[in-house]
């Protein structure tokens, strides 16, 4: 079984509702959804015309080689949406995927490009290897970070 998971909230609510200029002053660059924003929070394809938040994010900050940070989307007001276990929400199954398996040193020890729409078998694929640790999802046609794969308890 796996999980996957959004960015907390928290992370981001400190920009919700600001103006666009006390965003730019952070780097944080505001557009309009065109029905097709990832968003990293609610993990769900944003809305035609909701305001959207383009900022860049230190998804692996594990200290190796691999630390790393990119742009992604998070929508003005997001909550955090969880998926079921063994769940892939289609803001991920409806892309092309590049999914990465780390070790806990925060190494890549597997790696993949697959239709999102056939993830799942590839994330159960590489936890069948006990010295994956976690995965994460990006989507491979611009690389920015999608989401954090774990076990699922139970």
């Amino acid at each position: 079984m796996f999980q996957i998971n959004p960015l907390p909230e928290n992370a981001f609510s400190h920009l919700y509702g600001l103006c666009d200029e006390d965003l730019a002053r952070q780097n944080v660059q505001v557009h309009v959804s065109n029905g097709a924003a990832p968003c990293r929070v609610s993990l769900t394809d944003l809305a035609e015309g909701q305001r959207v938040f383009l900022l860049n994010f230190e998804h692996q900050p594990g200290k190796s080689p691999y630390q790393s940070r990119h742009a992604i989307y998070v929508g003005d007001g997001a909550l955090e949406n969880h998926p079921a276990p063994d769940v892939v929400p289609a803001s991920i199954s409806s892309r092309l995927l590049s999914v990465r398996a780390f070790n806990a040193a925060h190494e890549i020890i597997d790696a993949d490009v697959i239709d999102g729409s056939e993830v799942a078998g590839l994330i159960s694929n590489f936890f069948s290897n006990p010295d994956v640790d976690y995965l994460h999802l990006h989507f491979a046609k611009r690389g920015c970070f999608a989401a954090k794969v774990t076990r699922a308890d139970g």
